[in-house]
């Protein structure tokens, strides 16, 4: 039997503080739209700080905010569907129907991603990296994917791009940055432990913070000169979804782009020259 976390918040209604109160009402009237929610942006709806939301989920005796998410993904749940998968797929669900599911999941995804699209904010990211010395992907789980995929492309048109693997090796890459150096963070939830701590040392180092992240408010976006925001929703048991990937995938190949527009002559001889490195790799 699954825990139904809405009878567990009724329960201990009683012995709340009065701020806890205010997000566990909340919560019990906005509980599927909560799921998608990051600490700050339920916050900010509750009208409280995020350390408020932080003490609610302790006072459930829950380890955090996304131990909570993961209990209420469980208790929002029709018995037909799973929550580790999109919404709409039921157990029910046909090859040919789920397949049209993911297909509209995927293009949901993009479509949304296209329409926050800023493109003043793409244009500075792209004046960023350009005339700063180096920029740097980071990012850990499956969003260190994402950025290993940046590195991959923009190595092959210059020599700017780094992505470090190891997260104590980040933490010291980003403490020896300068005001000339740009960190893009990636983080579908904008509150990964490891990433904020990349951004708080890059920011002191004064350099520019360009974050690719799903939600507006997070505490990622507090360092953020320049925020990306991808366009998928992504559930707390859905965690390295396709489609949050496609998204940021589609933000960083529009970058590539613009990037490779802008150094056009410099970036044609570069791309021939990694070509030519790698041609004896192939058959």
């Amino acid at each position: 039997m699954k825990t139904d976390i809405f009878s567990q918040i009724r329960l201990k209604y009683n012995s709340f503080t009065n701020t806890e109160k205010k997000v566990a009402d909340y919560i019990l009237e906005n509980g599927e739209k909560v799921v998608y929610m990051s600490i700050t942006d339920l916050a900010y709806a509750c009208n409280v700080a995020d350390s408020s939301v932080f003490r609610f989920c302790k006072s459930m005796d829950l380890r955090g905010y996304q131990e909570f998410k993961i209990a209420l993904a469980h208790s929002i749940s029709p018995d037909n569907q799973t929550p580790h998968l999109s919404s709409e797929v039921t157990m029910e669900d046909t090859i040919e129907e789920l397949s049209a599911k993911i297909l509209a999941t995927n293009i949901n995804a993009l479509t949304e991603t296209y329409n926050l699209i800023n493109g003043e904010d793409i244009s500075k990211a792209i004046d960023s990296m350009i005339n700063g010395d180096r920029f740097y992907f980071f990012g850990v789980g499956t969003s260190l994917m994402t950025a290993l995929e940046a590195k991959n492309k923009f190595m092959r048109i210059t020599n700017k791009a780094d992505c470090i693997i190891d997260t104590h090796l980040q933490a010291m890459s980003a403490a020896l940055m300068t005001e000339k150096d740009v960190a893009i963070l990636i983080s579908y939830s904008g509150s990964t432990k490891d990433t904020l701590e990349v951004a708080k040392i890059a920011k002191e180092r004064g350099a520019m913070i360009i974050c690719i992240t799903r939600f507006a408010k997070s505490p990622l976006t507090s360092y953020a000169d320049i925020t990306l925001l991808c366009g998928a929703n992504e559930g707390p048991l859905q965690g390295g979804s396709l489609s949050a990937k496609l998204s940021q995938l589609y933000l960083l190949d529009l970058l590539y782009a613009e990037y490779f527009k802008r150094t056009l002559e410099q970036s044609i001889l570069n791309k021939e020259s990694t070509a030519k490195a790698v041609i004896d790799k192939m058959i």
